[in-house]
């Protein structure tokens, strides 16, 4: 299916933005890496297929609706309790949720093929407005992408657990992989 020019809504019907975390440190064996995905999320992608330049993304992420979708590796594998526990501590210690409630991304630049493109813009986190390069296919119908992000640019202090001896990477990726339709129900979780 060839792309054409058109707004598309954007949100979690048209598939999963994910959160992917890996750990360090002293006491590592005893985390988990995890996939935490965005349960309320919306935005819109304007297509100009003719000239991608004119193209725009944005998106808006409820920073408190993430939820641990997997949990690799760990001595044992994780409880609800853990999983509870990981969603209060993104909420309360790593993202400041009751302060900063959302997470923001608007494009300012949209360059590359209607296949193989990037999406430079600002993204919120925390409070704090960086800039980011997001490299995607768009495919069968399909957009796919992917952008690490380095959390200490936002301000934020990688979780860390046992004094210190568990610690997240400071490093964690972003990916999506989303059916770009006109009309995409939305799908709550």
């Amino acid at each position: 299916m060839d792309i054409v020019t058109g707004t598309y809504p954007l949100g979690p019907g048209n598939g999963p933005l994910l959160v992917r975390t890996t750990r360090t440190g002293l006491g590592a064996k005893a985390g988990h890496d995890l996939t935490l995905e965005a349960a309320r999320w919306h935005g819109e992608a304007v297509v100009d297929a003719e000239d991608p330049a004119r193209s725009s993304v944005s998106v808006e992420v409820d920073a408190t609706s993430f939820q641990v979708r997997e949990g690799i590796g760990g001595v044992r594998p994780l409880s609800d309790a853990d999983r509870r526990d990981i969603v209060r501590n993104i909420g309360e210690k790593v993202l400041g949720t009751a302060r900063h409630p959302v997470i923001a991304f608007r494009s300012s630049l949209v360059a590359g093929t209607p296949e193989a493109f990037r999406v430079e813009g600002d993204l919120t986190l925390a409070g704090a407005t960086r800039p980011v390069t997001i490299d995607a296919l768009l495919a069968d119908g399909r957009v796919r992408g992917s952008v690490t992000l380095t959390q200490s640019r936002w301000g934020i202090k990688p979780y860390s657990a046992l004094f210190g001896a568990l610690r997240l990477s400071d490093e964690v990726g972003v990916w999506f992989d989303l059916v770009l339709a006109p009309d995409v129900p939305s799908r709550d979780v």
